[in-house]
């Protein structure tokens, strides 16, 4: 296998996949002990512009608005030395409607087609629906992060199930740092940390944990509740932060002033994993239950903390055996108990650190980029099997078939 080549959005560019996507190359760049430079085809909008890529010969930038760019770029591929094309999917990082303009490269490519789906329907309408379906019958092998995902595939495109791979969602591990010492850093010694992280919105459901906090307050006093993130940046241009202040009052008309702690700026990763690993639970109350991926869910397991979360469809595949911990959106008075209830008890607490220690351990990056490389080099084989056959078919000498007269 000579290059790798990967189709996305990469860092500096602040978005979850451009962050997956780096980790995911180096993982597999390690797994590999590769010495290739391996190309990131990395789209851009015109907001930003190229400059943080145009000058390094690994990036080769494809401008996410210009339609015809994406299928001189799948030509750009088929004369290179690419021997499998990687491509992270997700509807909002391509040009068009729902992103259709990536059905010009892939329809236009010719080499092998790994794709990684970060979104997936249950039932997809239009025109998400048929976007989806050319990239997976495009694809020879999708990746999903969900093991659920693989029935809503074979079900909604009539896949074969053999051409569908669950990968978990890559994670870091906890920070190196002694837990003592990075709680006194943070200013959370003496406190019970809850934690919540990501670009904020009305979609995270936090007012349904703030609403909750009065009677666990009221049981475990040193109770700190840390909101980390900027507004989502559509939802600003749209209402500004009218649900931050929302917040706010909220917090203010409870009395809780004291015990909640919003941050209102980006954080690096190292930053996460030193609030990660410092807290004592993190939490996810998402009202919608169709959530197939969570990134955020996949850094609180990955470093090992204990997470209470509603039931939506990653937090119902990951935390399997752990069901303890999956509660009602908007049931007030679960959350209520079941936050006075870790919070109060060490021992517990810790048991259910160990069980979810126990399941991030599988999801760290490097066991993901052996997965990912595996199924690489499983690809690249076949292509290779098949066109070693197709050479020995040209070759062999055709029988001769008398022609009727």
């Amino acid at each position: 296998m000579k290059r790798i080549a990967y189709v996305s959005t990469f860092p500096p560019r602040r978005c979850g996949i451009a962050t997956f996507t780096e980790h995911l190359l180096n993982s597999v760049r390690i797994a590999g002990e590769r010495r290739d430079v391996d190309p990131v085809i990395v789209l851009y909008n015109e907001t930003d512009g190229d400059s943080a890529y145009r000058n390094d010969p690994k990036f080769w930038p494809l401008p996410a608005q210009d339609r015809a760019a994406y299928t001189q770029m799948a030509e750009q591929v088929n004369r290179s030395d690419v021997s499998v094309v990687v491509l992270q999917h997700e509807f909002g990082i391509f040009g068009g409607e729902a992103g259709e303009y990536i059905l010009d490269f892939v329809h236009a490519l010719k080499k092998p087609l790994v794709t990684t789906f970060h979104t997936i329907f249950a039932d997809p309408q239009p025109p998400y629906r048929r976007i989806q379906q050319q990239i997976a019958d495009a694809s020879d092998a999708i990746v999903v992060m969900n093991r659920q995902a693989i029935s809503y595939l074979t079900r909604a495109f009539n896949l074969p199930e053999r051409k569908i791979f669950y990968i978990p969602h890559g994670a870091p591990e906890p920070s190196g740092e002694d837990r003592d010492l990075l709680r006194r850093r943070l200013g959370f010694e003496g406190r019970k940390v809850m934690f919540t992280f990501g670009l904020l919105s009305r979609g995270k459901g936090i007012e349904s944990v703030i609403t909750a906090l009065p009677g666990v307050v009221r049981e475990v006093p040193e109770t700190l509740y840390v909101i980390a993130g900027q507004t989502h940046p559509e939802v600003k241009k749209r209402e500004g932060e009218a649900y931050r202040e929302e917040l706010k009052e909220m917090i203010r008309r409870l009395g809780l002033e004291a015990n909640v702690r919003m941050i209102d700026r980006y954080f690096s990763e190292e930053e996460l994993i030193d609030y990660l690993t410092a807290c004592d639970l993190y939490v996810t109350p998402y009202p919608g239950m169709q959530q197939i991926t969570s990134g955020t869910l996949a850094y609180a397991v990955g470093v090992g903390r204990p997470v209470l979360s509603t039931p939506y469809e990653h937090a119902r595949d990951l935390l399997r055996g752990c069901e303890e911990l999956l509660l009602p959106y908007g049931d007030t008075a679960a959350w209520e108990r079941q936050l006075r209830r870790l919070l109060a008890d060490e021992a517990t607490m810790r048991q259910w650190e160990e069980k979810v220690r126990q399941i991030g351990a599988a999801t760290h990056w490097p066991h993901v980029g052996e997965q990912y490389l595996k199924l690489f080099a499983k690809l690249c084989s076949e292509t290779d099997d098949d066109a070693k056959a197709a050479e020995r078919s040209e070759g062999e000498v055709k029988p001769i078939v008398p022609v009727s007269r």
